[in-house]
């Protein structure tokens, strides 16, 4: 009877151990999931919306002047510590061209690229609306709100622009934080620096946007669609340029798809 009792008591322990076992591996299953799939959506629609905030605010504020020196420091410095700040959980892209260079050249899961860039146009909607909420009518509508617009009325030029532009950026991206061979911890302050010279460089041809989400944005807010299709067209084949030179050229071993 004393022994038919025992076992019986270590039963129900074996039991209460196993169903803790099985609570621990569900909440662990849970929090990769989060921090696998849900975390690096939310830092991309939290940053990209800082993001495009400090940008729109930034041209907003620099109505008057005539030059880029403002938004194109502001742009730089938000982007680099935003990257600083939430790269070890999403990659810190906040820009459509960068998500789709990243995936093509292996640094990121197809299952994240959607995603990421439905984050990324939506954070662009709530820091422009930001902007809009904080700035002055008068300034905002000066600035159209922070949209861009073409500067010159050739707009084959224009386009090329936001290519070169944005080529030059995705490479620094992809070289400095995806390609074993360069990548580099200096890679958030090179790619701040990398948009600050792109819009010093373009920025009275193009605007020097780059990034989809930061035109899709406030052209939503303001309504203002005038050759918006630039800032999409531009950037995706920038990427696109630096996505073959990296996979043909310029990638390491793992990367290259030819002389490997």
């Amino acid at each position: 009877m004393g022994s038919e009792v025992k076992t019986e008591i270590f039963t129900v322990a074996e039991m209460g151990e196993q169903a803790a076992e099985k609570g621990t591996s569900n909440t662990h299953k849970r929090r990769c999931i989060y921090e696998q799939h849900v975390q690096p959506c939310l830092a991309e629609l939290f940053g990209t919306s800082l993001f495009v905030f400090v940008g729109c605010a930034s041209v907003i504020g620099n109505v008057g002047t005539g030059g880029v020196l403002q938004p194109a420091v502001a742009h730089g410095l938000a982007l680099g510590v935003l990257i600083t700040v939430f790269g070890q959980i999403s990659g810190g892209h906040f820009n459509p061209a960068v998500s789709l260079s990243v995936y093509l050249c292996g640094g990121m899961k197809l299952l994240l690229l959607v995603p990421y860039i439905v984050a990324q146009m939506l954070g662009g909607m709530i820091g422009a609306g930001l902007a809009k909420a904080m700035c002055p009518t008068n300034s905002y509508d000066g600035a159209l709100g922070g949209a861009f617009t073409p500067s010159i009325s050739d707009l084959g030029k224009t386009t090329l622009a936001e290519v070169v532009m944005t080529l030059f950026l995705t490479t620094v991206v992809c070289m400095g934080a995806i390609n074993r061979q360069t990548r580099s911890p200096l890679a958030p302050f090179c790619i701040g620096l990398t948009v600050t010279a792109n819009i010093f460089a373009g920025g009275m041809v193009s605007g020097a946007c780059m990034n989809p989400a930061r035109a899709f944005g406030p052209a939503v807010v303001a309504s203002h669609w005038e050759h918006h299709w630039i800032y999409w067209v531009g950037p995706t084949c920038g990427a696109l340029l630096t996505v073959s030179f990296i996979r043909l050229l310029f990638g390491d071993q793992k990367t290259r798809v030819v002389l490997q």
